[in-house]
C-alpha cells in the first residue's frame, strides 16, 4: 500500500469513527424524555441539557480554525436534538472535504490537521459525555469496548506533566476542564470504570 493510501485509509477510519461516535450518542439524545433536561449530570453543576450544550460547543471550537461557525439552527435549550444534528452537519461536512480537513491550524495540542482536531477533541468527547448523559437519564451507559480500550491504552502514553496541565482548570482557555482529579477505583474493575475514574468520573455515580 502505497503512502497516500495508507493515509486516506486513516482518514477514512476517523471520519468513521466520528459518526459511530455521533450516532451513538445522537441515540442517547433522542431517548431522553422532555422531563428529564434538567436532570443532574456526573459532571458537577452540569444537567442533563448542559452536556449536550457542551457537544454542541465543542463543534463549534472544531470549526473555528477554518473561520467558520454553526450553521443557523434551533438553540439546545430550545431543542437539544436538532441542535446537536444541525452541529453535526457542520463537522460532516468538512470531513467530507479532503481539503477542508487536511487543512492546518494552531490548537491547545499543537499544530494539527481539521481532522485530527476533530478525532482528538469531539470525537472522543462524544461517548465520554454520551455516558454522563446515558447515566443522568437512566440508559444504557455502556460505551462501545472498542473506544474504551483505545482510550484507556492512549491515557496511559500521557506524559505527567500533560496530564497535571489537562487536570488544570482553565489551562487551556477560560472555563475550559479537560479532565478532573482521578477517581480511584478498584484495581480490578471493569476498563471503562477505570477509565472513567482515570480522567474524573466516579463510575458509581447515581442521579
Amino acid at each position: 500500500m502505497n503512502e497516500t493510501a495508507m493515509s486516506e485509509n486513516a482518514m477514512n477510519e476517523k471520519a468513521e469513527s466520528y459518526r459511530r461516535r455521533a450516532d451513538a450518542f445522537d441515540a442517547k439524545v433522542a431517548a431522553v424524555r422532555p422531563d428529564q433536561w434538567a436532570d443532574p449530570s456526573p459532571c458537577e453543576k452540569w444537567t442533563a441539557r448542559d452536556v449536550v450544550r457542551h457537544i454542541v460547543d465543542m463543534h463549534e471550537v472544531m470549526l473555528r480554525p477554518l473561520g467558520r461557525a454553526l450553521s443557523a439552527a434551533p438553540s439546545v435549550d430550545a431543542d437539544p436534538l436538532a441542535a446537536f444534528r444541525a452541529a453535526r452537519a457542520d463537522i460532516e461536512a468538512v470531513l467530507d472535504d479532503p481539503a477542508l480537513a487536511g487543512q492546518e491550524s494552531d490548537t491547545p495540542s499543537g499544530r494539527l490537521s481539521t481532522l485530527d482536531h476533530i478525532d482528538q477533541v469531539v470525537s472522543r468527547d462524544l461517548p465520554l459525555h454520551g455516558w454522563d448523559l446515558a447515566r443522568a437519564t437512566g440508559q444504557d451507559d455502556t460505551i462501545d469496548p472498542v473506544d474504551v480500550a483505545a482510550f484507556w491504552s492512549d491515557m496511559q502514553g500521557i506524559p505527567d506533566e500533560v496530564m497535571e496541565r489537562l487536570r488544570t482548570p482553565g489551562a487551556f482557555g477560560p472555563g475550559v476542564e479537560v479532565f478532573g482529579a482521578r477517581v480511584e477505583v478498584d484495581e480490578d474493575a471493569p476498563t471503562q470504570d477505570r477509565l472513567l475514574g482515570f480522567i474524573g468520573r466516579d463510575p458509581r455515580w447515581r442521579p
